[in-house]
């Protein structure tokens, strides 16, 4: 019987990553029923309206509200430090609205002064992914909201607590009341935060106006940026209107990425990227040209050139979208 030497055992398991990288490729690729060869940019529709249809990322759309009354009682909860066990943090303590929806923090420290584990992903655009957190372990935002409330770390709290405080309150009880025909419980307030949440989207950035059919939103440069991101690969992972936050995958295939563990993780969104740094889910990446160089390598196995990694930057400046009539990350 051969014994195979640990350099044929990696050179077989690099081969591996590679046909699973294409593999995933083509099947992305396929599903959006792209043509062989990604489109010309030169051809895209420059009337206003236009959606560019074969294109694999699509625009974010403005939050359709059906129950004001719903979303202004949860944007109240949302800052509300009466949520928190000792009162000291509301959610958006850790997710800053005024600037990029989570923090500048590699790690946010807990309510036991610990830092937290990973870094805080932001909340803008959180309704669009199909999985929440990094290990994509909670499928609703509802899940989400009870996690983050019951995490000791988190906000260290119960609901029999949430709810003793709040039914304390004579105005928020009388709120809950005009707003769902009863008192504050635990069904009801998850449903006010999460339809406040649902409302987090950012549409209007650069790109989506390009998709929607503005030929000049975009420069020559940035243009250059997304025909390497779709070449080299990125789009693979990164895709869909959230581009990215639809699929599961392992880091660090070619050479290691950033903190081994979690192994698999849910593929961030790239929406708004530029206003989130630092990046990763250990927070080691200082910058987004830091970021895309680590990617490169350890995701595709590409030394990126300066050029490609300042043309990507450029194009993933584009992606950053509007909240209440600003962009993300803009002084409010």
């Amino acid at each position: 019987m051969r014994v195979f030497s640990s350099a044929e055992v990696a050179g077989s398991r690099t081969t591996l990553y590679r046909r699973c990288a294409v593999a995933i490729y083509t099947a992305v690729f396929s599903s959006v029923q792209l043509s062989p060869s990604p489109p010309k940019l030169t051809g895209h529709a420059s009337t206003p309206g236009v959606i560019a249809v074969q294109e694999p990322i699509t625009p974010v759309q403005e939050a359709v509200i059906t129950d004001l009354p719903k979303v202004k009682l949860g944007e109240r909860l949302f800052r509300d430090v009466r949520l928190s066990h000792d009162n000291s943090r509301s959610c958006a303590t850790c997710h800053d609205l005024r600037k990029n929806g989570a923090s500048i923090a590699a790690h946010d420290v807990g309510l036991d002064g610990v830092k937290l584990p990973l870094n805080t992903p932001t909340i803008f655009n959180a309704t669009l992914n199909f999985r929440l957190g990094w290990e994509g372990k909670l499928q609703t935002l509802g899940s989400d909201v009870k996690a983050a409330l019951e995490n000791p770390q988190i906000m260290a709290t119960s609901f029999e607590e949430i709810l003793q405080k709040l039914n304390a309150d004579p105005g928020v009880r009388r709120e809950f009341t005009m707003v769902y025909g009863r008192r504050p419980d635990t069904e009801n307030v998850v449903d006010a935060i999460v339809s406040f949440e649902q409302t987090l989207v950012t549409p209007g950035s650069r790109f989506d106006r390009w998709l929607a059919g503005d030929a000049a939103a975009l420069s020559a440069e940035e243009l250059d940026g997304y025909r390497l991101f779709k070449s080299l690969g990125c789009v693979s992972c990164h895709q869909g209107v959230n581009v990215g936050g639809n699929l599961f995958q392992r880091h660090g295939i070619f050479r290691p990425l950033a903190s081994p563990q979690p192994e698999i993780l849910r593929v961030p969104s790239l929406r708004n990227v530029a206003a989130t740094p630092p990046y990763f889910h250990d927070g080691s990446a200082p910058t987004l040209d830091d970021a895309v160089r680590k990617m490169g390598a350890a995701q595709l196995n590409s030394t990126l050139t300066d050029q490609q990694v300042t043309a990507i930057v450029a194009y993933l400046q584009t992606l950053t979208g509007q909240y209440r009539g600003a962009f993300v990350g803009a002084s409010r």
